[in-house]
């Protein structure tokens, strides 16, 4: 891959994490048991840093092991070689939903509840009281445009709006860290540059860390400060690559640029991977 001024490409980094990582992967690898008796190989000797702040983007092909880092991550799965550290401590299979939000491929909002029922969903697990409840979720469906639209039904509201109450619902508990697998790839491409848009309006007014997966080459430029891509199955790092492009980068030259190396670099890696 090119280097450039606003593309740097780097090693992964095997030292220890200190608090200015948000999250740190160590030789990472995993495979799952198959029906035949046999396993499969997702991830092999994964090694990256998520800096405390950032947006990273993890960029890969369709059974790479983007999803199965975020739910390593997350703490819902565990890896069978190396170590998984959010905010500098090892995942032990329990995570603390306060400090870590994450938002799905499917919005997940439930039918029954309301927009407001279904941001304030996330804090009903813990000690906080009705009322405060209330006030956290309208104030994260005001930040989300859609105070307007807090007693419609999932059924009533858009795909936007939809990805948009699944945002206030991942931000409602005021995450250190935000896991987004892919959370915008069903919607209409207008809309899409929409969610970037408000994303990244977000992430400048409040002091989170954010980890995106997706297989869009132009959406990872669009977005992250830090792209990791990773390799076809087993995934590995293949390359990483530092964005310190202003923003908005989308149709800018430079960004154009960016996504063309990376989609160069993607050919030589598989002919599978739709770009």
């Amino acid at each position: 891959m090119d280097a450039t001024p606003h593309a740097t490409p780097t090693t992964s980094s095997h030292a220890p994490p200190d608090h200015r990582h948000a999250l740190a992967f160590r030789h990472v690898g995993k495979r799952f048991g198959r029906a035949d008796g046999t396993s499969l190989e997702v991830l092999r000797d994964v090694s990256f840093d998520v800096p405390a702040g950032s947006v990273v983007s993890i960029l890969g092909p369709s059974g790479s092991g983007k999803s199965t880092l975020l739910n390593m991550a997350a703490g819902l799965l565990t890896p069978d070689e190396g170590r998984v550290l959010v905010l500098g401590h090892e995942t032990s299979g329990t995570v603390d939903w306060s400090r870590l939000g994450y938002m799905f491929q499917d919005d997940r909002l439930l039918p029954w509840r309301s927009a407001l029922g279904n941001v304030a969903l996330a804090l009903e697990a813990g000690s906080i009281g009705s009322r405060e409840r209330r006030s956290r979720a309208e104030h994260e469906l005001a930040r989300v445009g859609l105070t307007d639209f807090a007693g419609a039904y999932p059924h009533q509201l858009s795909g936007g709006m939809r990805s948009r109450v699944a945002l206030a619902r991942s931000l409602v508990t005021e995450p250190d860290i935000l896991l987004m697998d892919e959370p915008f790839s069903r919607l209409d491409a207008q809309t899409r540059t929409t969610m970037h848009h408000e994303l990244l309006r977000i992430h400048r007014e409040r002091a989170m860390s954010i980890v995106f997966v997706t297989h869009d080459v132009e959406e990872a430029v669009i977005l992250a400060d830090h792209i990791v891509m990773l390799s076809p199955r087993p995934g590995r790092v293949h390359a990483e690559t530092t964005v310190t492009l202003p923003h908005p980068r989308l149709g800018t030259p430079q960004a154009q640029a960016l996504v063309a190396d990376l989609r160069a670099a993607i050919a030589g890696l598989s002919s599978d991977w739709v770009i």
